[in-house]
């Protein structure tokens, strides 16, 4: 694509973005001179870190067991 000088690109910028984010690589000039390339973004993925808390933490073995009476006395 030829180069698309700032006047434009601030005119058309939303299309221009959406075409960049579409893999388009746009150029901007000022006076016919390249100065800047709009270029879509990569995707970045961090890496899942599996376990990162293995160890550190106890639950009873009683965790899902229900509460006792007591528990609810005042609440009904």
């Amino acid at each position: 694509m030829p180069a698309i000088n700032i006047h434009e690109a601030k005119t058309h910028l939303s299309r221009l973005v959406e075409q960049a984010a579409a893999g388009q690589e746009i150029t901007i000039a000022k006076a016919g001179k390249p100065m800047a390339r709009l270029v879509p973004l990569e995707a970045t993925v961090r890496p899942k870190t599996l376990g990162l808390l293995a160890g550190k933490l106890d639950i009873a073995d009683d965790f899902d067991a229900p509460l006792p009476d007591a528990f609810w006395q005042g609440t009904r």
